[in-house]
């Protein structure tokens, strides 16, 4: 039996999966909310795109379950302790146990079955610099000279069945589920799917998972026998690491938003209810705040956290828990860094609040200055923290890249977006070039911030008045524009 292992992330991780689950419950039971959410999922490529956030997701749950597997016994102990590896796993390791064991000498290209880095070795009695073979990628070529395309076109066309067969089969899970929600049958259901009649669209919902599987499956079918990535300079594979770093992402751009909001909720709304003394002394610590290159301020923050951890190598059993408090802290960092921006548009917003008439009749009434703030003013600004918050997830994603880079974000041991640019900097200005580790880390990280960055986008247009307002004013437009053209024509 494994010994399992709750890091600081995992524990994070999970509370807000169940604070998740709890608000969607709280949005069922709230007609005005579930109709904006619903709004939401109206906008085609808000639901396209929550479909890839919900698969990388997945992919952070699963790295996010950790545990130290348990070491065989010692030869001749009999009844000793049981013994763990000193090394945390998690369940995404073991999924992907094959390509963590596949590793390589140094630098291979994607797909390939030779290695990057010629060697001088002796053939036909002649002293030459060949490419070597690969002891993993290819191995099952017993010729690849002959076999190795015929081969991967074998496992594309496989990849490309097994991904249809799936994506067939979620397809009919789908519209049985829908079905049974409007109480009809799968053929009816997939007519009015692909007559596009509903308000929600779920044609592209449908294409998108598609395009999801029709991916998945041949990088499954290829990713075992070849390095579908590459490999890095200490032959690890590539797609491992920016699987890995999946996690990372997810970790900084959830957790880091989630610790702005407590001060920049507070704070603002206390600046722009009471106003006087208390807004200029809120005013005058953001404002501070603000005046300090975030870089720096959080560089130096980070450097005061490696050296307590530098101090204290007691605390921590293996160097993944070491690792890992130093992202949940790199986390805190940016969150107590990051809130001045929030703080100002909600003290603006509280001040408009504040003149209203249900607000006056409210103080009018001696209802107490907490409880005004509590169920009359904060409802109405949650929209707008809620807007915030989802749009800062992707600046935060591309903010540790950049805090890596400079050498100031995650632990190197750990995977990251940032950390593989980091490395690719030396790669790049080779000759010839190792593309490869880089083009990964910015497929995958430019992958999920855009689809963060259209999910936010249909979260604004659904929760925000002003781009409702907006967007009945042009649809209007459009309307009356349209009769004109066609009488023109």
């Amino acid at each position: 039996m494994p010994k399992f292992v709750l890091l600081w992330t995992d524990a994070a991780v999970w509370l807000l999966v169940l604070a998740g689950v709890a608000y969607g419950v709280h949005v069922l039971r709230r007609p005005e909310l579930s109709r904006n959410w619903a709004k939401v999922f109206r906008n085609a490529p808000a639901l396209a795109s929550s479909l890839i956030l919900v698969l990388c997701l997945g992919v952070t749950l699963l790295d996010s379950v950790h545990y130290r597997p348990l070491l065989p016994p010692a030869a001749g102990v009999a009844d000793a302790a049981p013994a763990y590896d000193s090394r945390t796993k998690s369940l995404l390791d073991a999924l992907l146990a094959d390509l963590v064991a596949a590793r390589e000498a140094t630098y291979s290209r994607p797909l390939s079955y030779l290695g990057f880095t010629k060697e001088t070795k002796l053939v036909d009695g002649e002293v030459k610099r060949v490419a070597p073979r690969l002891v993993f990628g290819g191995k099952h070529l017993a010729d690849p000279e002959t076999q190795w395309w015929g081969d991967l076109v074998q496992r594309v066309s496989m990849g490309l069945a097994w991904g249809a067969a799936a994506a067939v089969a979620l397809t009919v899970l789908f519209l049985m589920v829908l079905g049974r929600a409007r109480r009809q049958g799968v053929a009816q259901t997939w007519a009015q799917v692909r007559a596009q009649t509903s308000q929600v669209p779920w044609h592209v919902a449908l294409a998108t998972l598609w395009l999801i599987c029709l991916v998945v499956g041949p990088a499954t079918m290829l990713s075992g026998p070849y390095h579908l990535l590459g490999t890095d300079l200490t032959g690890n594979d590539v797609l491992f690491q920016s699987l890995k770093s999946i996690r990372t992402a997810f970790v900084i751009g959830a957790l880091a938003t989630v610790a702005t909001l407590p001060l920049a909720v507070v704070l603002g709304i206390l600046a722009g209810y009471f106003r006087g003394w208390v807004d200029e002394l809120i005013q005058y610590i953001y404002t501070v705040l603000s005046s300090v290159p975030n870089v720096l301020l959080i560089a130096a923050c980070v450097l005061m956290v490696q050296v307590f951890l530098d101090k204290h190598p007691d605390l921590f059993e293996t160097g993944a828990e070491r690792s890992d408090l130093k992202l949940f802290l790199l986390c805190a960092v940016l969150g107590m860094t990051g809130w001045a921006g929030l703080c100002r548009l909600l003290r603006a917003e509280t001040m408009k609040l504040r003149e209203l008439d249900y607000v006056q009749a409210a103080q009018a009434f001696g209802v107490g200055d907490a409880r005004i703030m509590s169920r009359h003013i904060f409802p109405n600004v949650a929209h707008l923290m809620l807007i915030i918050t989802v749009l800062e997830f992707s600046a935060l994603i591309l903010y540790e890249a950049v805090l890596s880079y400079v050498g100031v974000g995650v632990d190197p041991s750990m995977n990251s977006f940032g950390g593989m640019i980091n490395l690719a900097r030396n790669e790049m200005s080779r000759d010839p070039v190792v593309w490869w580790s880089f083009a990964s880390a910015f497929g995958f990280m430019v992958s999920l911030v855009l689809a963060a960055n259209l999910f936010a986008d249909g979260v604004r247009d659904a929760f925000d008045p002003k781009a409702r307002v907006f967007r009945s004013q042009r649809m209007k437009k459009r309307a009356a524009a349209a009769p004109t053209a066609r009488g023109a024509g």
